[in-house]
C-alpha cells in the first residue's frame, strides 16, 4: 500500500560510522573530565542524573546553602532575632557580599554592593549615570539586542530626564557615539545568541567621546573574566542567580567606579544609603562610597543564601573557568556537528573565542518542541522564540560527559522529527 503524500519519512537511524565515532567521543569526554582541574568542584553542588545545561537561567544549588539557611532561620532569626542585625552581620551584608563578588568581575573591594533586583539596579545606574554626564547631552545609547527589560527601563529613565533613546548594535557603538551621548547601556554577553561584546573597546570609545559606560553583566559574571577596574568601566549591574548560583530571585548587584562614587546620585535615595540611617533626618544626605548604592532594608534570607553559594568560588580562578568554558563549548559544537542530521541546526553563537560567552545557541526549526523532547530525555536547556535552543555551560559543575550526552540526545530528537516539507505551489489565490 502506497504512503499518502503527507506521511513523514521514518526517523533516520545513525550510520555505523557515526556510532563508532560516538563511542570515541564518549571515551574522549571521559578523558577530558579526568584531566579537568575543576572537576572536583562538581561535588560542591546538588546534582542528579539530569544533564543540566540551563545555568545561564538558574544555577544549580550549592550543597552548603540549605544548612546555612537553616541556621539563619533557626538561630539568627529564631533565637537572636533583632540582635542579628549587628551580632550576625546582617546590616553589613550588602557590602560584605559585594566584596565576594568583586574579584569575579575584576573589581577591588568597596566597589560592589548587593541588593534589589537587576531591573532596579539598571534604573539606578542609568539615571545616576545621566546625572553625572556632561551638560548638553541629549541622548543615551541602548544595545539594540538587549534583554527587553533593560530597554524598557532605559526608555523610562530617558523620559524622566528629558533625553532620547537611540538603539544601536553593540558593534556600531564606537562609530555612533557623539559628544551629545550621556551614556551607553550594553550587555556584555547577548542573552539570545551568547555573543560576547567588546567591553574594553566599547568602553574606551565611549570615554573618548565623553560618555559613560554602563554594562549589564548578567550573562558573563561567573563565566568569564570581566575586568571592570582594568577597563575603567563606570557602572555595571548583574544578577546572581545564573553563573553565580545564588538561587531563584537572588539579589542583584551594582558596581560604581571608585572615582565616581561620591558623585553618584541615586534616583532611589533610601534610608539604607543615608549617611546616618538611624538619625531619621527628613533631609537626605548620602553616605560615602559604595553604600550610597543601597536603597531600603535588604532581603536578608536571599542575601545570606547568596553568600553561602559564593563559597564555592574559594580558590577558584576565573581564568581557569574561562578556559574550561571555551573547551566545553568547543567540544559541544563538535559533537553537535557529528550527531545532528545535516542542515537541521545552525549555531548562532560565534565560533571565535573572542566573541563567545559560555552558552551555545542553536537555530532550529520548531525549537520549542525540540527542547521539550530533550527535557523528556533528561537534557535540560531552554529556548527563545521563535527558533533558538540555548545551552548554558557552567564550568564549575558541567562536565564534558554532559556536553557529549546533550549533543547525542539532540541528534536523536532531531532524527525522530519529520523533516519539514516545502509548501506546495499555489495558484496565486
Amino acid at each position: 500500500m502506497s504512503e499518502s503524500p503527507g506521511t513523514p519519512e521514518p526517523a533516520e537511524a545513525p550510520s555505523p560510522d557515526v556510532e563508532a565515532q560516538a563511542a570515541q567521543q564518549v571515551a574522549h569526554a571521559r578523558r577530558l573530565d579526568t584531566d579537568d582541574p575543576l572537576a572536583a568542584l562538581r561535588d560542591r553542588f546538588t546534582l542528579d542524573d539530569v544533564t543540566y545545561l540551563d545555568g545561564n537561567s538558574l544555577g544549580a544549588l550549592p550543597r552548603a546553602v540549605p544548612g546555612r539557611i537553616a541556621d539563619v532561620i533557626a538561630r539568627e532569626w529564631g533565637e537572636l532575632r533583632i540582635r542579628s542585625w549587628t551580632e550576625s552581620g546582617w546590616w553589613t551584608a550588602p557590602e560584605r557580599i559585594g566584596d565576594k563578588i568583586a574579584p569575579l568581575i575584576g573589581a577591588a573591594p568597596g566597589r560592589v554592593v548587593v541588593g534589589d533586583s537587576t531591573s532596579v539596579n539598571v534604573f539606578k545606574a542609568v539615571v545616576g549615570g545621566i546625572r553625572m554626564a556632561g551638560k548638553g547631552c541629549t541622548e543615551i545609547l541602548v544595545d539594540a539586542t538587549t534583554f527587553p527589560t533593560d530597554g524598557y527601563i532605559a526608555r523610562s529613565a530617558a523620559r524622566m530626564t528629558g533625553l532620547a533613546v537611540r538603539p544601536v548594535e553593540p558593534a556600531r557603538i564606537s562609530d555612533e557615539v557623539t559628544e551629545r551621548t550621556a551614556l551607553a547601556l550594553v550587555n556584555h554577553v547577548d542573552y539570545r545568541t551568547g555573543a560576547l561584546n567588546d567591553l574594553p573597546g566599547i568602553t574606551h570609545a565611549l570615554h573618548s567621546a565623553g560618555a559613560l559606560a554602563v554594562w549589564d553583566l548578567c550573562h558573563s559574571a561567573g563565566a568569564l573574566p570581566v575586568g571592570l577596574d582594568a577597563h575603567h568601566v563606570d557602572l555595571a549591574v548583574g544578577c546572581t542567580y545564573k553563573y553565580l548560583n545564588g538561587g531563584p530571585g537572588s539579589p542583584a548587584y551594582l558596581y560604581i567606579r571608585e572615582s565616581l562614587q561620591n558623585r553618584f546620585e541615586s534616583p532611589l535615595p533610601g534610608w539604607n544609603s543615608h549617611a546616618e540611617p538611624f538619625g531619621m533626618d527628613p533631609n537626605y544626605t548620602p553616605a560615602d562610597g559604595i553604600v550610597r548604592g543601597r536603597v531600603g532594608t535588604p532581603d536578608i534570607l536571599s542575601l545570606l543564601a547568596l553568600e553561602a553559594a559564593l563559597d564555592v568560588w574559594e580558590d577558584v580562578s576565573i581564568e581557569d573557568v574561562r578556559t574550561k568554558s571555551l573547551a566545553l563549548t568547543d567540544f559541544f559544537l563538535d559533537c553537535v556537528a557529528l550527531y545532528a542530521p545535516p542542515g537541521r541546526v545552525r549555531s548562532v553563537t560565534p565560533y571565535d573565542h573572542r566573541r563567545r560567552g559560555s552558552q551555545v545557541s542553536l537555530e532550529c526549526s520548531r525549537a520549542g518542541g525540540v527542547m521539550d523532547g530533550l527535557i523528556r530525555r533528561g537534557v535540560v536547556g531552554d529556548f527563545r522564540e521563535p527558533d533558538v535552543l540555548r545551552f548554558g555551560f557552567t564550568p564549575l559543575y558541567t562536565s564534558f560527559v554532559d556536553a557529549e550526552r546533550a549533543a547525542r540526545v539532540l541528534g536523536e530528537v532531531l532524527r525522530e522529527l519529520p523533516e519539514e516539507q516545502p509548501e506546495p505551489a499555489g495558484d496565486g489565490g
